[in-house]
């Protein structure tokens, strides 16, 4: 009797035994009403840069662009410390700046930079700020192929703030694709794809 007894438990050990492993190995257990269906936890990874010099928190502040750093773009223009113009390329575009659009909103001297910056880039003008400005018949205020320099005033300082943020993309492009623009008062009838009207200026592509 007593053998009877003891092979009877080993037979529900076992029995217990493959139920659990059934439960608890992936794979084992069928995708049925009731039974327990494992599943492999993706792995996270975090990739640190090769030069982890500085601290993680820096990593992510540099690489945090400025429109998630300041609120507005006139909050990013304040907060830019102005120096002169470093290269006659950064000169010319503030002039453009300047000239076609120092009486706009910022965003609208932002635009008109975008174009100058557009078209260098394009292929289809001249490949420098400078060019751009001083081919014939684009921009009114270039006298004899000369861009000139304003003097030094609240508005030729935030003319240069613009050319560098626009120059260094730190603020989104408000008219993405365009390469020209006239201003409201005019109506040239131009057969181009509107992009937006900025103040005073309209923008096409």
């Amino acid at each position: 009797m007593s053998r009877i007894f003891r092979a009877a438990s080993a037979a529900a050990v076992g029995l217990t035994a493959l139920t659990v492993t059934a439960l608890t190995v992936p794979g084992l257990a069928q995708d049925r009403p009731g039974d327990v269906v494992f599943e492999s936890t993706p792995v996270v990874q975090m990739t640190v840069p090769a030069d982890a010099s500085q601290p993680v928190d820096a990593l992510l502040e540099t690489e945090m662009d400025a429109e998630r750093r300041h609120e507005s773009l006139s909050e990013l223009v304040a907060s830019i410390d102005y120096r002169a113009p470093e290269t006659e390329e950064m000169r010319c575009l503030a002039s453009g700046i300047y000239y076609e659009s120092k009486g706009e909103s910022l965003e609208g001297q932002l635009a008109v930079a975008h174009v100058i910056l557009a078209r260098a880039d394009s292929g289809r003008f001249a490949t420098t700020n400078c060019g751009v400005l001083t081919q014939p018949g684009q921009f009114s205020f270039v006298r004899r192929g000369v861009v000139p320099t304003p003097r030094e005033s609240a508005q030729w300082r935030t003319a240069v703030a613009i050319a560098r943020i626009a120059s260094e993309e730190q603020w989104h492009n408000p008219v993405p694709g365009a390469m020209f623009f006239h201003a409201t008062r005019v109506s040239p009838g131009w057969n181009r794809p509107r992009v937006a009207r900025l103040g005073n200026h309209v923008f096409y592509r």
